[in-house]
């Protein structure tokens, strides 16, 4: 599924985020930066230590932040590691929307063109994936909006159902974005 908001491309695709060979792609990271499981490990596991490895002279990031690191063996150029909130902790809707803005300024800071996102906090922070969606597709239809170099925002979601709730949500801001 794909929209254009002011000539720049949103789309939502099923698939496996390490593959995607956009200018850079999102990570679902922890404060820690520490590459463990799910895309992180995923991440780890295709693009080798240097990742990590640069994750570690960085130190770590609070929550609702981002920072960028190259990628590796990666297709995608950088990877920027998201860090967005566990459930529980309080504050979780800004911090996710904090999060997917950080990625989107450090993309745009870097005139990198596309970007390519998971659903961030959905696996073991267990954000639910509705309310993550929504957040974070609001972010990128605003972001959009303003001038800056990124003209394609990807939405690689692992799952079918993840995928399916992304369409929905999108749909429903279709008017809006």
């Amino acid at each position: 599924m794909q929209i254009t908001i002011r000539g720049k491309s949103l789309q939502l695709i099923r698939g496996d985020i390490t593959e995607q060979s956009t200018d850079a792609i999102v990570n679902a990271a922890n404060s820690q930066l520490q590459l463990g499981a799910g895309v992180a490990g995923a991440i780890r596991n295709k693009g080798g230590p240097t990742i990590q490895q640069e994750c570690d002279r960085i130190g770590g990031t609070p929550v609702g932040t981002a920072v960028l690191t190259g990628s590796g063996n990666l297709k995608a150029g950088y990877v920027i590691h998201a860090v967005g909130p566990r459930m529980g902790e309080g504050g979780e809707d800004a911090k996710l929307a904090g999060a997917t803005r950080s990625s989107l300024d450090i993309a745009a800071g870097k005139n990198l063109r596309s970007i390519s996102f998971p659903a961030l906090s959905t696996g073991i922070f267990g954000f639910p994936i509705e309310r993550a969606a929504a957040i974070m597709l609001d972010e990128v239809c605003t972001f959009l909006q303003k001038r800056s170099s990124l003209e394609l925002v990807v939405f690689c979601l692992f799952s079918e159902d993840d995928f399916r709730v992304f369409a929905d949500q999108l749909k429903a801001r279709l008017s809006s974005c």
